[in-house]
């Protein structure tokens, strides 16, 4: 039976930055786009075939707009490509604890969004840009 894991000390690394200490939530869905490849050859059957593949870094951040924090971090990004890394633990990269590389568009960022009486909070996605790559070492 297989070890479960549970998400509690993430490495969230963005543009050679460490966030984690604002992180709360992430996500790096990755898809392969699926190419019709069916032909009056396939018999009735639909055939597919793996095309590009795509992702998004997903993350949720408790915000800090002090200077020096998070906020003056990620707002000169706004329209940069930079480099990521996630990781399960933010421990040392290793074959229990992978960690996952690429580069990102920094499309998007809400600098204040949040109710009366609540800690502020940024939800992001950013697509990838090129490859990501699974690192164990």
């Amino acid at each position: 039976m297989g070890t479960k894991t549970v998400l509690l000390a993430a490495y969230v690394n963005v543009n050679a930055t460490d966030l984690s200490a604002y992180g709360c939530s992430a996500e790096l869905p990755i898809e392969v786009a699926d190419e019709d490849s069916t032909t009056f050859g396939s018999g009735g059957w639909e055939e597919k075939q793996g095309g590009l593949k795509s992702g998004s870094l997903k993350l949720k951040f408790k915000q800090s707009v002090t200077a020096t924090e998070l906020d003056s971090i990620v707002w000169p990004l706004l329209g940069t490509v930079v480099a990521f890394e996630l990781r399960v633990s933010q421990g040392a990269r290793s074959t229990s604890n992978p960690g996952y590389t690429g580069s990102a568009l920094i499309s998007k960022w809400t600098p204040i969004s949040g109710d009366v009486g609540k800690i502020l909070e940024v939800d992001v996605e950013w697509p990838t840009s090129g490859a990501v790559a699974r690192q164990t070492s």
